[in-house]
């Protein structure tokens, strides 16, 4: 697996680089925005470590050009020294995977690497299905959803959450539960699952069944009502 870490402190890509090394992962460098674009433009990477202070493009500029291009899954983690919820947000909102605030654990920066990497290499090609709840229709072995049969571009995550909550109809889960069940964490903001229920209910319009039950969590259809089944 080739890891892109793009940052302008030549320290930090070291210390990361040594460390997903570890894990047996080649890692690739960017000192600045322009060098990380051309990398990422050739689509070589599997996944993108990016600083959100970098000289620009920077991290938040550079996660919207990839949202935006013909690769628009890969997966992106953001490096920022920036510590308000606000701040976090707008790269959550910008379509990165995660962030990792500055000054961080290169261990957990790894670990949350390594739950990427595992959703990646657990997608495996099988027998096609669709899963359908109203005007949703999900292809899981093609990572698609269509809406009105017409595709709906999704970053891997909000794939990922779609999927769950529309295979648990009805059911509510905490923030808590969702990234666990997930993202695979026992950590993390809550922030992150927000930020992602907001895009997906701004991509799926008026097709989505997220309901938000006050003080418990999230689910798909009203909890306690038949609608929004998965079929």
């Amino acid at each position: 697996m080739r890891i892109l870490v793009a940052d302008d402190d030549p320290v930090v890509r070291e210390v990361v680089r040594r460390y997903l090394e570890l894990d047996g992962l080649v890692v690739v460098e960017a000192g600045d925005g322009p060098d990380a674009a051309n990398i990422l433009g050739r689509n070589e990477i599997d996944l993108a470590i990016l600083d959100v202070m970098m000289p620009p493009p920077d991290g938040v500029e550079l996660c919207r050009m990839v949202r935006g291009g013909p690769h628009p899954q890969t997966p992106i983690i953001l490096l920022t020294a920036l510590g308000e919820e606000e701040d976090r947000v707008v790269g959550l909102q910008a379509g990165a995977d995660d962030y990792v605030v500055k000054p961080f654990s290169p261990r957990e920066l790894a670990l949350r690497v390594a739950s990427v990497l595992r959703r990646a290499a657990q997608a495996r090609p099988g027998p096609e299905r669709v899963i359908r709840s109203g005007a949703v229709e999900l292809h899981p072995e093609a990572q698609a959803v269509l809406v009105d049969e017409r595709r709906v571009e999704l970053t891997a995550r909000e794939f990922d959450l779609l999927t769950f909550l529309i295979g648990h109809p009805h059911q509510v889960f905490s923030r808590d539960e969702l990234l666990e069940r997930v993202w695979g964490w026992t950590f993390g903001d809550h922030s992150t699952v927000t930020v992602h229920v907001k895009r997906l209910r701004a991509k799926l319009g008026a097709a989505h069944r997220i309901e938000t039950v006050w003080g418990r969590g999230y689910a798909w259809g009203r909890p306690g009502t038949g609608a929004g089944d998965a079929a």
